[in-house]
């Protein structure tokens, strides 16, 4: 019986539960010994011209060794896209918690005292806070730009694209900014060796990008740069790659003899670590009055931020605008602009979560519209089976499809037909707790980078497997999954088998993890080296067997003659004494696959406080054959309770000067498990022909579908007072106001 496809513990949590894991702030190597502590020091203000600094009083602070200045730095600039980004703030800067100075200490306790020290004097400039000011351009972050426009797509749009439509319907939608706030903040150590090259420890979800990334700021060839990843508490896309930060402690290393450690304080993470989402979406929607949609137009405007780092998220948007749907007519257009904010990167999804969410909303809002339920408007317009693959309007090859079916699953699961009599029932008595079903079908995909992965295999004299990865663990199980694999095709126990990753010296080439394409692609270069290593032990065990290698089979980790295991077996530790038995591969199959699913969401809201209580969630969510159904269920537990905290709770917010008010854990809003039901899964498994396993990736998945589910089931709960329009998160004081203004309305 095969272990691919059972129910598998997860092997790296023994270590992480009984020990605890080793993170940049436990690491105790002999590199780092008489390292130095270090701090930034970040701007507490939103946009000013940097009148002076004065170090004078730090540097003569107990233990401080260095602080250094955008005077001190001589690393060639730094481009965030088309604006230049300084390594520190540089004359001007613009949005608070921009690093300005960096001080070292001897020990970590004399930071924070030092840092105070650095006077620092600002003349404030006006701030642009939000899209719509960006967009006003009556205050320019960058004066040679000339706007702040500084990305836009799509074309001119047709005016008479929706006068055939009997009925059209247009809504402008913020999908708010949230803050990653991963478990581990941001940290990193690094130290260079007597051999010129510079060893990083970091935080990140990718040691390849990393080094190249740092390579290049410190102005070194990427071969001089180590990047060790120890364990990482959590990622979410912010920790792709490394951030500035990573670059100037590498040179403030060098420049000060010192081996240096760097752990951000919580505070500093919520607002310097890059955001997600923040984006404002125009969906316009128009079809027949029997639920037959004709044209959708989607405008698209982004906010990088103050420093426009990761410019693709607004095209990610429109590459899936139009979700699970055929429409005859589609429109894009995206602008990005930038802002007296943190930088916007990827996070949970980077720019896909944002399209579903607009499409799903405007799927609700023409249902709404024409009186016909939600769920019967979206199987008139999904994508047929028999389309596949489906080249969509907006660019995208979607690989393989079962909308209908998914959805009909959910709604079957979670008794659809009786929830609405119950929701009719409450509203015909008058009931103040409103019910609400929130329904959205999402499409998504992974793996969309065009790249491969690197796989390198090798059987150890004992007979035992160690197995390298460009793809690096974060906490998503990969491990555990990867070692299944190896074991069902090897024949090798798992407890013989040893994942390495996430150290450039032993990786050196590799793509990483992020876009959900660790398995379809890592997965796959690890198959096809396994199949390399049983193709040269055949050879050497036909010898041995004196038989064709034709004839030789790998049966439970032994090679035997087929039909003939009397005539003897060998096994891979002799194969292994007698030759090398290695393989190493780049699967470079970088086509993406298209997982997709269906959620309800099932909410009760109290008319009279404001208040929501999400009361279940129904998931299906098709990511091809399944490895680890636990690992699997796992991923989707995290995703469905992230998507359902943006639809709740979490924003990040700004006031008018750019001072973010939710800074602290007190102020930015957790889900926890109160707020969160038993979620209910449905299993769906469709493959794909685009990589060796069959499977498509997951691990945002369950988010870009639970956040709009979750969304509409609050407006629809509340659609019967008037209330047509909600942005997340629905807070009780969101969804009060609502109530209100609908009241007033009406």
């Amino acid at each position: 019986m095969s272990i691919v496809g059972t129910r598998v513990v997860r092997i790296e949590d023994q270590q992480l539960i009984t020990q605890g894991g080793t993170y940049v702030e436990d690491l105790r190597v002999e590199a780092l010994t008489g390292a130095v502590h270090a701090m930034f020091v970040r701007s507490p203000i939103a946009h000013a011209r940097i009148a002076s600094i004065d170090t004078s009083a730090a540097l003569e602070a107990p233990g401080v060794v260095a602080v250094y200045t955008a005077a001190d730095i001589d690393l060639a600039p730094h481009k965030a896209g088309p604006v230049v980004e300084p390594w520190l703030a540089d004359g001007v800067v613009r949005y608070v918690g921009e690093p300005v100075a960096l001080v070292l200490t001897e020990e970590r306790y004399q930071l924070a005292d030092a840092a105070e020290l650095v006077d620092i004097d600002y003349d404030p400039l006006g701030v642009v806070a939000s899209i719509d000011s960006a967009l006003s351009d009556e205050t320019v972050l960058f004066e040679d730009q000339g706007t702040n426009v500084l990305q836009t797509t799509g074309g001119e749009f047709d005016d008479k694209a929706f006068d055939d439509c009997e009925v059209v319907v247009t809504q402008t939608i913020l999908n708010q900014r949230v803050a990653p706030a991963p478990l581990e903040v941001r940290g990193a150590a690094c130290a260079w060796g007597e051999d010129g090259r510079l060893t990083l420890w970091l935080s990140t979800q990718n040691a390849q990008i990393s080094r190249s990334t740092v390579a290049k700021g410190l102005g070194v060839e990427s071969k001089d740069v180590r990047v060790i990843t120890p364990d990482v508490g959590g990622g979410f896309g912010a920790k792709i790659g490394s951030d500035p930060e990573a670059v100037v402690l590498g040179w403030a290393s060098k420049r000060s003899g010192r081996p240096v450690r760097w752990v951000e304080t919580r505070s500093e993470n919520l607002v310097s670590m890059t955001h997600g989402r923040a984006q404002q979406n125009t969906v316009t929607i128009g079809g027949r009055r029997d639920g037959t949609v004709l044209a959708f137009r989607l405008e698209v405007v982004q906010d990088a931020g103050a420093y426009p780092r990761t410019m693709f998220l607004p095209t990610l948007t429109e590459l899936m605008g139009t979700g699970v749907y055929h429409f005859p007519k589609v429109e894009t257009s995206s602008r990005a602009v930038v802002t007296n904010t943190t930088p916007i990167a990827a996070y949970r999804g980077a720019g896909r979560p944002e399209a579903t969410a607009a499409i799903e909303r405007a799927m609700d809002l023409f249902a709404t519209e024409i009186g016909m339920d939600p769920a019967e408007v979206r199987r008139v317009n999904f994508i047929r089976p028999e389309e596949f693959p489906y080249s969509s309007p907006t660019g995208a090859t979607y690989d393989t499809g079962e909308y209908a079916k998914a959805l009909d699953k959910v709604l079957e699961a979670g008794g659809y037909a009786d929830l609405r009599a119950e929701q009719a029932r409450r509203r015909e008595a008058g009931d103040p707790v409103a019910l609400g079903l929130g329904i959205a079908a999402y499409v998504e995909i992974t793996g969309g980078d065009s790249g491969g992965e690197s796989g390198r295999l090798l059987i150890n004299p004992d007979g035992s497997v160690t197995a390298y990865t460009g793809s690096s663990p974060h906490g998503q199980g990969l491990d555990t999954t990867l070692t299944m694999l190896l074991s069902d095709q090897l024949g090798v126990p798992m407890d013989k088998i040893t994942i390495r990753h996430g150290d450039t010296d032993e990786v050196p080439k590799a793509i990483g993890t992020f876009g959900s394409r660790s398995l379809q692609l890592g997965g796959s270069a690890l198959r096809q080296a396994a199949d390399q290593v049983i193709e040269q032990a055949r050879t050497l065990a036909a010898d041995r067997l004196e038989a064709s290698p034709d004839d030789v089979e790998l049966s439970e980790g032994a090679f035997q003659v087929r039909g003939a295991p009397a005539s003897g077996s060998v096994t891979w530790a002799q194969l292994a004494e007698q030759a090398e038995l290695t393989a190493d591969v780049w699967f470079g199959d970088g086509t993406p696959t298209f997982p997709f699913g269906a959620h309800l969401a099932v909410v009760e809201v109290d008319t009279l406080t404001g208040k929501v209580e999400l009361k279940r969630i129904i998931a299906c969510d098709d990511a091809g054959p399944i490895v680890n159904p636990l690992a699997f269920q796992g991923q989707r537990h995290g995703g469905l309770g992230q998507g359902a905290a943006q639809a709740l709770l979490e924003v990040m917010n700004y006031d008018a000067d750019g001072n973010p008010t939710t800074a602290t854990l007190a102020d930015y809003s957790f889900i926890t498990a109160t707020e969160l039901p038993d979620f209910e899964l449905v299993d769906s498994e469709t493959p794909t022909t685009r990589n060796l396993l069959g499977v498509k990736g997951i691990g945002e998945a369950a988010t870009i579908g639970s956040t709009p589910a979750v969304h509409n089931a609050v407006v629809d709960a509340l659609s019967h007072l008037g209330v047509r329009h909600l942005d997340m998160p629905t807070t009780p004081l969101r969804v009060w106001q609502a109530l209100t203004d609908a009241r007033k309305a009406n």
